[in-house]
Formats: structure tokens, C-alpha cells, sequence
């Protein structure tokens, strides 16, 4: 028998096994890869169904399996917490600006508004009214909210996405039937006045309505109020303003963090998927409105035609909008410091 030495025989078990690699399939000898989403307060339950969904098709499609972890939050204040340094593998927004705070950080591509279609946003959704039953202070619109003695439950504009938009929508309300700033001001600032908490994120605010009974109107996204609807059956009624704003949902992959985890792939197939006719599915099943026509037509009863204005077109862009409403000494801290 033919002798053996250590080095030879160490060289042979290395040839063996960068073999077997070798003929190992590419996706089977690949890292099982892990993706963080910080996403918004409300939109716990649509990822949920959005996940399992996509590692499905991400698994069939490639032979990679794909573990997502959620982060939640109000917008804003989840994106603060990607720019001190959450290691999100993408975010899923209810507003740009929180985006375009992270692109400024270098976090995120500049031009990301331009990476997806629809300005990267594959879901929208606008705000209405949740009642209880019977709608007993009988609240129809925007300047109801500002009668006195009609609690109002909305989040804190300067964390949670939905409570800018109920802002900006009841502002952009007045402007849009012919009202001056200063009425719109007036308006915005009443409001605020019959407002007795401010919660730090949109399913917080939910809570204190639903479950603590406080208030006699939460104003929150229309998706977030159907879904209260369908666990909370006849105690609460939805109500259509007749004039509301247009809530985007954008999304972004986090372009430090996936490079520096070379997850890119997986991150960008990620959020294709949720254009996806699956994706778009899932969407429209949690109440928001989707880009698919053929995904709107068919759950088009979940959908009350309302007339929606945009941010660009009564405020200017987000970017305007948040410099004079809601960063530190804007108009929000003046109109809510002087409540």
C-alpha cells in the first residue's frame, strides 16, 4: 500500500470538497438571507400576509430561502431611527418625506422615487373618519371636527405619518373650496384644540379610541379604519369627508445597508413583488388602494370614490410642507403650543 503524507493527504481532502462545492447548485451553497422592513405603524397586518407570500415565490423562483423581520412604528420616527443607524434592508413609508430624509442622509438613493413605478409608491390610501355607532355628534367634514365638545383622536404629526396627513388634509380642505391660509389655519388650529392626546404613532391613536373610548372621531387612513371595522363589527361607522388628501405609501431599499450585506437582490425583488398581481392582491384585501385597475375593479366595494388632492398641488412638495409645518417652530408647534 502506498503511503500517504499529511500534506498530501491534506490536499486531497481540499480537492475533495472544493469538488462537492462545485457540484453543489448555486442557491444551495449561498447564506440563507435576512431582510428588515421598517415599515409604518398601521401597516402591521399587510406585511404579515405580504411576507410568507413573497418568501413563497422568492423560494420557487430561486431555490433561496429569505427571512423577513418587521420593525413598526410611526413614520417618521422609524425613519429617524434608519438614519441613527437601523440596519433596514428597505423601508416601506406612508409619506416621502421620511425617504427623502434618509436619501439626504446618504442612506438612500437620490433618485429612488424613480427605482419602482407609481414614484415608488405601489399602494395609497387617503383620510376619513371612524365614528361610533350611530355617529352621535353627527361629524360630516373637516370643520366638524372643530365644533366644540367633538373629541378628536389624531397621532402626533411629528412622528406619525398619518397625523401630517390629517393636517395637511384638513388645511388643504379649506383651500381647496376657495379659503384663504388664514382660514385654513384657523381651521387646522380648532381642530387641534379638541384633540386630548397626542399618540406617537397611527395604531397607538387606534387603541385610544377603540379600547380606551376616548374621543368621538379617530382620523386615521381609510385602510386602518376598515380594518377596525372588520374586528370591531357595528360599534364604529366610516365617514367620507368630501374632500381628502392623497396618501402615497413609498418604499426604498436601504442602498448602505444592502451593499454592505450584498443583499441587494433579494431586497429589490422584495419590493417588485408587492406590484406583483400577488402583491397587488394583498393590498387591496387590507383596504388599500392599489395600482393594478384589475385588482381595483374587483374590490372596488371596498372603495368610496372621494376627491383627493396631492401635497404638490396645495402645498408645493414635501419638502416645502415640511419646512413650514412641521419642523421645530413651524406652524404645528405654534398652532399646538398655543392650545
Amino acid at each position: 500500500m502506498r503511503n500517504t503524507t499529511p500534506n498530501a493527504l491534506r490536499r486531497s481532502l481540499t480537492a475533495l470538497v472544493l469538488a462537492a462545492g462545485a457540484a453543489l447548485p448555486l442557491h444551495a451553497s449561498a447564506a440563507n438571507v435576512e431582510l428588515l422592513n421598517v415599515s409604518y405603524d398601521v401597516a402591521r397586518e399587510l406585511y404579515k400576509e405580504v411576507n410568507p407570500a413573497f418568501i413563497a415565490s422568492y423560494k420557487q423562483q430561486t431555490g433561496q430561502t429569505v427571512t423577513i423581520k418587521q420593525s413598526h412604528g410611526g413614520s417618521s420616527k422609524q425613519a429617524r431611527a434608519v438614519a441613527d443607524g437601523l440596519a433596514a434592508s428597505v423601508v416601506t413609508m406612508n409619506q416621502a418625506n421620511d425617504i427623502d430624509m434618509l436619501a439626504d442622509r446618504g442612506l438612500v438613493a437620490k433618485d429612488w422615487a424613480k427605482k419602482f413605478p407609481n414614484n415608488a409608491a405601489p399602494y395609497y390610501s387617503t383620510m376619513v373618519f371612524l365614528v361610533r355607532k350611530g355617529n352621535p355628534k353627527q361629524v360630516r367634514d373637516w370643520q366638524d371636527l372643530a365644533r366644540p365638545g367633538v373629541g378628536v383622536v389624531i397621532p402626533n404629526p411629528k412622528t406619525a405619518g398619518n397625523g401630517r396627513y390629517t393636517y395637511l388634509a384638513a388645511w388643504g380642505s379649506v383651500i381647496k373650496k376657495g379659503g384663504n391660509e388664514a382660514q385654513a389655519r384657523d381651521l387646522v388650529a380648532r381642530i387641534f384644540k379638541n384633540v386630548p392626546i397626542l399618540d406617537g404613532g397611527g395604531r397607538a391613536a387606534t387603541t385610544t379610541f377603540t379600547q380606551r373610548q376616548i374621543g368621538d372621531v379617530l382620523v386615521t387612513f381609510e385602510n386602518e379604519v376598515s380594518m377596525v371595522r372588520q374586528e370591531f363589527g357595528n360599534d364604529f361607522e366610516v365617514v367620507y369627508p368630501s374632500t381628502s388628501i392623497l396618501a402615497e405609501s413609498p418604499v426604498a431599499v436601504v442602498d448602505k445597508v444592502v451593499d454592505r450585506l450584498k443583499i441587494r437582490q433579494p431586497a429589490t425583488a422584495y419590493l417588485n413583488f408587492l406590484y406583483s398581481p400577488a402583491g397587488q392582491e394583498i393590498g387591496a384585501k387590507h383596504f388599500m388602494r392599489v395600482r393594478s385597475e384589475a385588482v381595483m375593479k374587483k374590490y372596488a366595494a371596498n372603495y368610496k370614490p372621494i376627491s383627493l388632492f396631492t401635497v404638490d398641488e396645495v402645498f408645493g412638495g414635501w419638502s416645502a410642507a415640511q419646512k413650514r409645518h412641521f419642523n421645530d417652530g413651524g406652524e404645528f408647534d405654534k398652532i399646538y403650543q398655543a392650545k
